[in-house]
């Protein structure tokens, strides 16, 4: 189901209104014009887009919670879970409120910054509603995949303040980020908004939730400053096999992401899905080899974190390449991730705790830069560098770069909004004992 279909039902029911005054025949003849162009729901296409919803919260809990919470000290595990649980809690109600509106609907006068409140509470929606973004699936399933990504978006900035930040400050910043950065950004891209508007190719967040995230991760890193020890303290994960656990099941609910971007089941989804696949394996690899030769052992750590690389990097190009873009895009972020998380945090100095930016922010900008290298008209409508269209590749740089201003920028002030209300960060006596017990009252044995 195309927007043309959908801008010919409109015309078609201005018309009827138009006939009624002249001639109650016509008008009758151009109601039902008008009825027959609004979109069917297609059962098969509705199947898959639930199935693909699933999988995407899944990425979050417990695919996330479960990465994240094995990469930290024992004593923060249950602060990193409940942290992702509450994060879903939190975007789920904010997003039912208000985040879908200004993501998804009309803005009016300024349509080109932000959606309106035309479906503020999720108003209007109905068992048979349909958004013309949708395609040919219910505009509740619609709505609701959509929510997944505002969940797990501000759920990956976690990771950058991992073991210092007060949980009261997490429910106000989570509530208020997901508002006015997320939100606005989403519109930008996929609900009509300037950057889509201007060609970026961002299939299924690189942008939004990648770069997104990764920018406000360091901002919030920088903000809150070192965890206490860092430098000089053993911060290595406490477990491993949980780390890996969670990074094979965000690796599986990928595909719910990636290919159910299509919002259809069609053949982009499974192209989708297939560079998916490709791209995250030889990023796995890529990160590997390259800490192999650098530090002389292949880690745990290093190839799971290749293969979040790789899913990152593909995300913003799985509608829009080949399995050959596929396999070069998988190559450099794994190298390229590798490096920012090593080599350039440390001479930068900034204690990002579980490496956000350096592979979400770094590795979601080498993937929105090669798919306006690797972008095949064939595949999603839009030529990339190779097939001659090498101003692409400044679209991209112009969509990233206004991510990262306005995220990062607004994450600033949300932080010292946060700050005066509840503060930021915890004592260095809560720190050091550990969040678990002095946040929540609870252990792990």
């Amino acid at each position: 189901m195309t927007l043309a279909k959908y801008l010919y039902g409109a015309v078609a029911a201005l018309a009827a209104l138009l006939v009624a005054k002249l001639d109650p025949a016509l008008a009758q003849e151009a109601a039902e014009v008008a009825e027959a162009a609004k979109p069917a729901i297609d059962s098969g296409d509705t199947a898959w887009m639930l199935a693909s919803t699933a999988l995407v919260l899944m990425m979050t809990i417990p695919g996330l919670a479960l990465f994240y919470g094995g990469m930290v000290r024992k004593k923060n595990v249950l602060s990193i879970v409940m942290q992702c649980f509450a994060i879903t809690c939190i975007v789920t109600v904010a997003w039912m409120v208000l985040g879908y509106s200004w993501a998804f609907t009309d803005g009016g006068d300024i349509q080109s910054y932000l959606g309106g409140m035309s479906q503020f509470m999720l108003k209007g929606m109905t068992l048979d509603s349909t958004n013309a973004l949708a395609g040919t699936i219910p505009e509740s399933v619609f709505m609701t995949f959509q929510m997944t990504f505002a969940i797990i978006t501000p759920a990956l900035i976690v990771g950058a303040f991992a073991d210092r930040m007060k949980f009261s400050a997490l429910v106000l910043f989570i509530t208020l980020w997901v508002l006015i950065v997320y939100a606005p950004i989403a519109h930008w891209v996929w609900g009509g908004g300037f950057l889509g508007g201007r060609g970026v190719l961002d299939f299924a967040g690189g942008t939004v939730v990648h770069i997104n995230a990764g920018i406000a991760g360091l901002v919030t890193a920088i903000y809150l400053g070192r965890r206490s020890g860092y430098g000089s303290e053993n911060m290595a994960p406490h477990n491993l096999v949980y780390s890996v656990t969670g990074a094979a099941l965000l690796w599986v609910g990928w595909f719910g992401f990636n290919a159910g971007s299509a919002v259809a089941a069609n053949g982009r989804a499974g192209m989708a899905m297939a560079v998916t696949q490709i791209a995250t394996a030889t990023a796995a690899l890529a990160w590997m080899f390259a800490e192999w030769l650098v530090h002389r052992k292949p880690s745990v750590l290093g190839i799971i974190s290749g293969a979040v690389a790789g899913l990152v990097a593909i995300t913003p190009a799985s509608g829009f390449v080949g399995p050959v873009g596929a396999l070069w895009i998988g190559a450099a972020a794994g190298v390229g991730c590798f490096f920012a998380a090593t080599t350039v945090k440390r001479a930068l100095g900034y204690d990002d705790s579980l490496d956000v930016f350096g592979v979400h922010g770094v590795g979601g900008m080498i993937g929105a830069i090669l798919t306006g290298v690797f972008a095949v008209e064939a595949i999603g409508g839009a030529k990339g560098a190779l097939e001659g269209n090498v101003g692409q590749i400044w679209t991209q740089i112009e969509g990233i770069a206004a991510t990262l201003i306005w995220s990062g920028l607004a994450t600033f002030v949300i932080l010292i909004v946060v700050n005066i209300i509840t503060g930021v960060r915890v004592s260095q006596a809560v720190e050091v004992e550990g969040l678990d017990i002095n946040l929540h009252g609870e252990v792990v044995p």
